[in-house]
């Protein structure tokens, strides 16, 4: 059974049509990216599957149970994080402590424990601070673990968030044109680090506009156009299809 099943989704804003019945699965453990021109849907499946959106018609199945129509923070707690096109982040604060965030949907202490540090709390807040640095070892980021995340490059930023989406220990990460604003070197270090979160069992959707970044990094490619589905396969498919080509990757693609 696929991870994620999305059953002919459809929705509108106003006249627009931002989706119509569209319909794709992600596999376990597969990165699967979501292409297409701007205005043609990508974001908007993002919104739906972590509950920013409801569909206005079809069904969001994750891990075999339903959740179009759940609260955002229901959808997060089963077990899928996000990443944003532009960077969300607590600028004012350490980047360790943005990591510590994304754990909170983890953590079993309630407010009363946080307020008097009861050991319980203390446990479990110096298992959670050690874990954030684990994660910011992951993605390169160890050494600036107490540097304000507003004083970061904007390449570290973007890492920081995705280390942030992980600490929520999902089974589905979506990331949300994380290529943005990065240079060819940085580009080439996110896609080992997509790589390296797929080897820890992370199933992961890309909405990317990097071609070389989706051609390289992704098993299978999924397009949008204008809210539909035009095509879906491997990259060497996609790459060589007409309507992809016509559509969005140009006539010299």
């Amino acid at each position: 059974m696929a991870l994620l099943e999305l059953h002919c989704i459809s929705k509108r804003f106003g006249r627009v049509s931002a989706l119509a019945g569209v319909s794709f699965a992600v596999e376990r453990g597969e990165l699967l990216a979501v292409i297409g021109p701007n205005g043609a849907g990508k974001s908007t499946i993002f919104n739906a599957i972590t509950g920013i959106y409801a569909p206005d018609a079809g069904s969001i199945e994750f891990d075999g149970a339903r959740i179009d129509g759940r609260p955002t923070y229901q959808i997060a707690v089963a077990g899928i994080a996000r990443t944003f096109q532009n960077v969300r982040l607590f600028t004012f604060m350490p980047a360790i402590d943005n990591v510590m965030a994304g754990e909170h949907a983890r953590l079993r202490s309630n407010l009363f424990a946080s307020l008097l540090h009861v050991p319980g709390e203390r446990r479990e807040e110096a298992r959670a601070r050690e874990r954030a640095r684990e994660l910011l070892a992951f993605v390169g980021l160890e050494r600036v673990r107490n540097v304000e995340a507003g004083s970061l490059d904007y390449g570290s930023q973007r890492r920081l968030e995705i280390a942030r989406a992980l600490a929520s220990r999902p089974q589905l990460l979506l990331l949300d044109e994380p290529a943005a604003g990065m240079n060819p070197r940085e580009k080439a270090s996110l896609r080992d680090l997509l790589q390296a979160i797929r080897a820890r069992g992370v199933t992961q959707m890309l909405v990317e506009h990097d071609m070389s970044l989706v051609m390289s990094a992704s098993e299978r490619i999924v397009v949008l156009d204008r809210g539909e589905k035009i095509a879906q396969g491997p990259p060497a498919q996609i790459r060589a299809d007409r309507r992809v080509i016509e559509a969005y990757l140009g006539a010299g693609a």
